[in-house]
């Protein structure tokens, strides 16, 4: 697991490949919503056998706020070894995957570890946070977020299929899309945005001063990063140089992670082309109802970012 090698790789991606059964049902744990082949509730009662350690370093993020920068958290936390806990925690592969092998693989595996995961922060096993785990929350303005999660989402034949980007944008605005509302994960990190061993940081302000963010974060894990370790890892941080990489870090699943539309430049206009002036202040509605006025929304620089 921890090395990525190319047969553990396979058993990951493949269910993603498949067309999703129409037999599938939707779970919902905890008020949010996970496709069954991608998760279920014998996967959430496994998750709390893990024994998580101090050590341990937790990635969490709604889907499409950090999957650009994963392989760069990866850096900044130097040799930590990447274990995908289950399928409504990273990629999303079946959890059939998740057996009692796997499971040895994650507890016997030596420290430091870093996991990465989706879930709403109810479903979090609480020995993350009774351990004082470091959790690092990447989050993303939702209007980019959206456009994003919409090409992964219509485009991945391992999820239910939207017609449109007018259906899409009604079920995203709804909750109705996988891992439900943005607003509600953003809403309940926001309540723990102060506590000592969780940090917030968002694709908006790595993306304005990324040498800066590499800091932050190295700080927040301990770590010290001399001016040319720091270089390094904006080299490697790049779109460009993620992509030339994507086989060897990503294995099978790097065509469909990496391929044109699936990630999109954060700045003030891009969500433009697909959203409506009438969609744009709808969601506008939102985030001022869910959002302003808390540490989280000002962190997002909405106005800057999403204003149409």
């Amino acid at each position: 697991v921890g090395d990525k090698s190319p047969q553990w790789e396979m058993e990951i991606v493949n269910p993603l490949q498949k067309q999703r059964k129409e037999s599938e049902e939707l779970l919902f744990s905890k008020g949010v919503l996970y496709l069954t082949g991608l998760c279920s509730a014998e996967i959430f009662q496994a998750l709390d056998t893990i024994e998580f350690r101090q050590d341990n370093v937790f990635l969490a993020a709604y889907p499409k706020c950090s999957d650009l920068w994963e392989n760069w958290i990866h850096l900044t936390s130097f040799h930590l070894k990447y274990y995908k806990l289950s399928a409504s925690l990273s990629y999303g592969y079946y959890g059939s995957l998740l057996s009692l092998a796997l499971l040895q693989k994650i507890k016997n595996a030596p420290s430091p570890r870093l996991f990465s995961t989706h879930l709403h922060y109810d479903d979090i096993p609480k020995a993350v946070f009774e351990n004082k785990v470091k959790v690092l929350v990447v989050f993303r303005n939702p209007k980019d977020v959206a456009v994003s999660y919409y090409h992964f989402y219509n485009k991945n034949p391992g999820l239910p299929n939207v017609s449109s980007w007018d259906e899409f944008f009604q079920k995203f605005m709804s909750g109705e899309v996988m891992w439900s509302s943005y607003f509600d994960h953003a809403l309940s990190w926001n309540k723990h945005m102060d506590e000592q061993n969780i940090m917030i940081i968002t694709y908006e302000e790595m993306k304005e001063n990324l040498p800066g963010g590499v800091k932050k974060i190295a700080e927040f894990l301990g770590f010290s990063l001399p001016e040319e370790k720091i270089q390094s890892i904006i080299e490697n941080a790049t779109f460009k140089s993620m992509s030339n990489k994507s086989q060897e870090t990503h294995g099978t699943l790097a065509p469909m992670l990496f391929r044109k539309g699936t990630f999109i430049q954060s700045d003030n206009s891009h969500f433009k082309n697909l959203f409506t002036e009438a969609q744009s202040q709808e969601m506008d509605v939102k985030f001022t109802e869910c959002l302003a006025g808390t540490k989280l929304g000002a962190k997002l620089k909405y106005d800057k970012y999403c204003k149409y």
